[in-house]
């Protein structure tokens, strides 16, 4: 056996680490957030994670990004999700009453959307403001899964908001971790989870 190929799947990449946080914390029936849908691909793991029973919420500022997520959503036969085409900074103002106090579990990919325009990205404000109405809504036990990507014009002050925010949380009401590679060059993504206690 390759003792390389071992060690490389013994660190699970940025992604996968998010995903098996939020598969701890959600169950069938659920209410999850994808506050950054992008293509699609966080929208349809939380959509299958929750099961037809569960409901997905999923934002983009994006026509672009909310496009593309249905149509992937349709290929793989996903009827749970509601597409929001808004800032996720709008999140109060969305979610139904049934939700609100209900979130098991969200996640943001910051940044940009891949193959687009790399000057529309997440800013600092909107973004503490969705993770702060994430928190208020979220029930006990909800994991929040924010992706970090920061090497970018405009990713650094995001990035470093975010982890003011997150580090200034209570102890005694939010777990907070940060996830990352710290041998990797070229500004490497991580992530940031927030589990309410």
């Amino acid at each position: 056996m390759d003792r390389r190929k071992v060690h490389e799947n013994m660190l699970q990449g940025i992604i996968p680490f998010s995903h098996q946080l939020l598969e701890k914390s959600l169950k069938k029936g659920d209410i999850a957030v994808d506050a950054t849908c992008g293509n699609g691909n966080d929208t349809l793991f939380l959509s299958r994670t929750v099961g037809s029973t569960g409901k997905i919420y999923a934002f983009d500022v994006q026509k672009q990004a909310i496009e593309t997520t249905a149509a992937l959503l349709q290929t793989n036969e996903r009827k749970n999700v509601h597409l929001i085409h808004d800032s996720h900074a709008k999140i109060n103002d969305c979610l139904p009453d049934e939700a609100k106090g209900n979130i098991a579990g969200a996640i943001f990919n910051l940044g940009y959307l891949p193959r687009s325009d790399k000057q529309v990205i997440t800013r600092a404000d909107s973004t503490i403001q969705a993770v702060q109405a994430l928190l208020d809504n979220g029930r006990k036990g909800a994991i929040i899964a924010i992706v970090v990507y920061h090497g970018h014009e405009g990713g650094k002050e995001e990035k470093d908001a975010v982890l003011q925010f997150a580090s200034a949380l209570d102890q005694k009401e939010y777990g907070v971790l940060k996830y990352q590679f710290i041998n990797q060059k070229n500004n490497p993504p991580f992530v940031v989870a927030i589990e309410k206690r």
